[in-house]
């Protein structure tokens, strides 16, 4: 938490000079009511101008001007695109992981229960940050967004990764239908999925099956926070929580990073 009370969770592999980063939580923003109170979502109903003041705190925790902090039009895809100018918010780019080598610009990507990944490969000056829902973590997501990265001079073997706040096995019940899709696409994900409690059900490892797909890309290093969007309400937004609650619209968390 920073002297403003704006809350947000780091990585140790991610805190190295000329890099800031930040997982933040629902906690130091301004948002009422589902939202309250770090909503970052411009998707969501929330109001826009509490949206604009939550995103110019992280962007202050960042040490960039708001208008620096550049996050897409995340569309649960495998595409990944370098950037190094910020661009109205109204012509944000439609992809699910953005990389950059430009100083003093800051990427981010928000998720409430899909995985949001941060790189960084200091010694390039190359940082990238993804959203890995289930369809974008099977379609490549985090192998594009690696060599979207190599393609500003960064090697997987000098790049340091780390998932934040996601929804856990636990937490995350799906049907026979779901499984069959990542089966036919990926042979070896059934150790990726655990019984349930409800017959035919079973419980899906978002974690992991990150973390391998992140292992499968090259990088140096990855750490996984470990955190569960669902179980723990004080801290995180969830869209499968409101949606068993039957809530009207959820809140959206902000994975940060930027270049000094």
């Amino acid at each position: 938490m920073n002297d403003a009370g704006l809350e947000f969770l780091q990585a140790a592999g991610l805190r190295t000079p000329g890099v800031a980063h930040g997982f933040f939580t629902r906690r130091g923003g301004v948002s009422q009511g589902v939202y309250a109170s770090l909503n970052g979502g411009v998707g969501s109903r929330d109001d826009p101008a509490a949206v604009a003041e939550n995103r110019a705190r992280m962007a202050a925790a960042l040490a960039i001007k708001p208008a620096r902090l550049l996050i897409p039009y995340q569309v649960h895809s495998p595409d990944a695109l370098a950037v190094a100018a910020p661009w109205p918010l109204d012509a944000r780019p439609r992809c699910d992981a953005l990389v950059t080598a430009e100083p003093g610009l800051g990427l981010g990507v928000t998720g409430a229960d899909c995985g949001i990944v941060l790189f960084a490969a200091p010694s390039a000056g190359v940082i990238g940050a993804a959203h890995a829902g289930w369809r974008g973590a099977l379609a490549g997501i985090i192998e594009a967004t690696v060599a979207a990265m190599a393609t500003l001079g960064a090697q997987a073997k000098d790049i340091v990764a780390a998932l934040g706040p996601t929804i856990a096995q636990k937490s995350y019940e799906v049907g026979p239908e779901f499984v069959a899709t990542f089966v036919q696409a990926e042979p070896d994900a059934g150790h990726f999925f655990a019984p349930s409690v409800n017959p035919d059900r079973s419980m899906f490892d978002l974690h992991g099956f990150i973390g391998m797909r992140v292992a499968r890309s090259g990088v140096a290093r990855f750490e996984d926070l470990g955190l569960d969007t669902y179980s723990d309400e004080a801290r995180f937004f969830s869209y499968r929580r409101a949606t068993h609650r039957k809530e009207a619209d959820y809140g959206r968390l902000v994975a940060g990073i930027a270049l000094a």
